[in-house]
């Protein structure tokens, strides 16, 4: 293959994936089927192509990027790690804190980095479609921008709640040649269903998934592309650590506090999981390592969720998955973090979690927006609203070290920039945003939904 372009910082860009099933004390938990028994790859062959079936079952260390990948990456990749000194200066820390910046994709977040291998892998089986879904926009931009680069086709479900405040990243989509529909919609049953219920339905992640599940099930040349939670997409975005890590190393330092926005999984377990690995080959820089999983208290999944068996989407279409659930059905309320209003996370991050090995936290939403205008305020970048939730866990750990003198080196994942998120920021400033922490008893209500398996 002749190279398209010259890659920047070459050593800072790795050739593999990290794979952290290889290094989990306890294999994970298996999906299941319908009837409660373990599903193979053959099983879920008609909504996933089977070479991205063989990444979801490895336990293989490391996986090859493709040298067609790699080149996509190499518009925007090495990403930056950056020190936030300003920031430090503006909170009078003794800390020193760096963000990784993914931002600076076409897309404008990490998403691109399982889009594209997941177009890619596609494309290779002769995949003619793809379908997906997606919240905030970010995934659902960044698989129209990778099946573009492809010559694939794609039709994105869009939150219809997000798909009302976020009319930027559709026209992204519609740029890049994706047919977008606000979810639930009349093209599936799932959506039909949904809008008999509740005509005035928002929609949701799980919802949205089940239409477009349901449309690539129906058709055995398209095939269904995910954003987040399964094991493949966390191990695409690992590219994220790993980066991170050779440029920690050139400049002689490693994190005490690694903190990652989490919904479904895919940029925490991105930016944490070649650090755990550190931490799972004995590396005495991990021994103390902390890695924090922020979440949004109005979807509060790894904080108030149930450890069980549930399906990934609203209807039943996916396999059972063994998670921190907040029950399939669970609908949460319109937040501005729209990549974070999932019910579930990553089996992966679920296990770590159960296992003690990441520490989940939840916070409200006024507070992870009067962190991010700091933020932009001491360093210039606007953040995307997921991303905040990560800067409002990293700077009260850097107020913590500030009245204790720790010198912590602190890293978070800065996961996209806010530039179609304004409409957020304008409400923010306007005072028209308001902290919802979910009810308990709604959690319990829609627990009592979760699928009995033996």
């Amino acid at each position: 293959m002749i190279p398209l372009r010259t890659y920047l910082n070459p050593d800072e860009m790795p050739t593999h994936w990290y794979n952290v099933v290889a290094d989990m004390k306890n294999p994970p938990a298996p999906p299941l089927g319908p009837d409660g028994q373990p599903m193979g790859p053959e099983q879920m062959g008609a909504i996933f192509p089977m070479n991205i079936l063989e990444q979801e079952m490895s336990s293989q260390r490391w996986i090859e990027i493709p040298e067609e990948v790699r080149q996509i990456y190499a518009l925007w990749r090495p990403a930056p790690l950056c020190r936030a000194l300003r920031l430090e200066q503006a909170l009078g820390t003794t800390a020193k804190i760096f963000y990784k910046y993914e931002g600076v994709s076409p897309a404008g977040s990490h998403k691109p980095n399982s889009a594209v291998p997941q177009a890619f892998y596609n494309k290779e089986a002769g995949t003619k479609k793809l379908t997906t879904e997606t919240g905030a926009g970010q995934w659902g931009s960044s698989i129209a921008f990778a099946g573009q680069m492809f010559g694939l086709p794609v039709r994105v479900f869009m939150v219809k709640v997000s798909y009302e405040q976020k009319p930027f990243r559709r026209s992204m989509m519609q740029t890049w040649g994706a047919e977008v529909f606000a979810s639930p919609t009349n093209l599936t049953e799932a959506g039909r269903k949904a809008l008999a219920a509740d005509p005035e339905c928002q929609g949701s992640l799980g919802l949205a998934i089940s239409e477009a599940v349901e449309e690539a099930a129906a058709d055995k040349e398209t095939c269904y592309t995910l954003g987040s939670v399964l094991n493949h997409v966390l191990l695409h975005q690992t590219i994220i650590g790993l980066e991170a890590k050779k440029q920690f190393d050139k400049l002689g330092l490693y994190p005490d506090v690694v903190v990652g926005p989490c919904g479904g999984g895919s940029s925490f377990g991105g930016i944490a999981f070649p650090f755990l690995a550190d931490k799972a080959a004995g590396d005495k820089r991990a021994n103390n390592l902390r890695c924090v999983a922020v979440e949004p208290t109005s979807c509060p999944t790894l904080t108030q969720g149930a450890y069980a068996y549930d399906f990934g989407d609203a209807s039943g279409y996916t396999p059972l998955m063994k998670m921190f659930t907040l029950g399939h059905d669970f609908m949460p309320p319109g937040i501005h973090a729209g990549g974070l209003r999932y019910h579930g996370a990553s089996p992966l991050v679920s296990q770590l979690t159960h296992e003690g090995l990441v520490e989940p936290l939840a916070v409200p939403q006024l507070a992870t927006f009067e962190a991010g205008v700091q933020f932009a305020r001491a360093e210039g970048i606007i953040p995307a609203p997921e991303s905040c939730h990560a800067i409002r866990a990293a700077i009260d750990e850097a107020l913590k070290a500030k009245v204790t003198g720790e010198e912590k080196v602190i890293l978070f994942s800065l996961t996209g920039h806010g530039h179609f998120d304004m409409a957020s920021y304008d409400k923010f400033f306007a005072g028209k945003l308001e902290d919802f922490a979910y009810p308990a008893e709604a959690i319990a209500d829609s627990l009592k939904h979760l699928p009995q398996v033996g």
